[in-house]
């Protein structure tokens, strides 16, 4: 989190560095950069240099660019995001940033894609972050994942537990409540902005 400005990835109108969730437009938050600095010391084991690692709900770009800065130019981070001006202005944000020769050379991408389906092209991933909340946690991204690999997932509707989600080298998972959380959901794009 030293190495990537959160200022870069927040709209102008927020103070970047108070800790809280923001607003980003289409019905979409950044989150506080504690819950940030929680889901990477969750998946710190899994962000290491030549490791695949996949944000789902992107948003902005930021922690996407974290993990790029941890797996390295050996490794591959991977943001999807549905909203596809939130994608084109995390790209814009990446490229103003310390990730962006991760991002030139390719290690670094983001892409328009539904989250709930992740992104099976480059699978699979020692580390996945969700940044919205499901009903339950989605089949293909525990596919996605890796064996040995870990998830960092919001799960519940009203009330919501952060998952930590890891597969066993047999393919097994298993699952434990690191803490009580409160998320936008992890939805369809018309459902997202349906209100908007």
């Amino acid at each position: 989190m030293e190495k990537i400005d959160r200022g870069l990835f927040v709209p102008e109108v927020n103070p970047a560095y108070v800790d809280t969730p923001m607003p980003i437009g289409f019905n979409a938050t950044i989150s506080a950069p504690h819950m940030h600095g929680t889901c990477l010391e969750l998946l710190e084991e899994h962000l290491k240099p030549e490791m695949h690692a996949l944000d789902v709900g992107s948003g902005t770009g930021y922690l996407t660019a974290c993990f790029a800065m941890m797996v390295g130019p050996q490794g591959r981070a991977v943001g999807v995001e549905h909203i596809p001006e939130l994608v084109a202005s995390s790209i814009d944000n990446l490229k103003k940033s310390t990730a962006a020769p991760l991002l030139k050379e390719g290690s670094l991408s983001v892409h328009v894609a539904d989250g709930r389906q992740g992104w099976p092209e480059l699978a699979p991933y020692d580390a996945i972050h969700v940044g919205a909340a499901a009903p339950q946690i989605p089949q293909p991204l525990i596919e996605q994942l890796k064996p040995g690999g870990r998830m960092v997932i919001p799960v519940g509707n009203i009330f919501q537990d952060l998952q930590v989600v890891d597969k066993k080298a047999d393919g097994s998972i298993s699952v434990r409540s690191e803490t009580s959380v409160r998320y936008v959901p992890l939805t369809s794009r018309a459902s997202q902005l349906h209100d908007y």
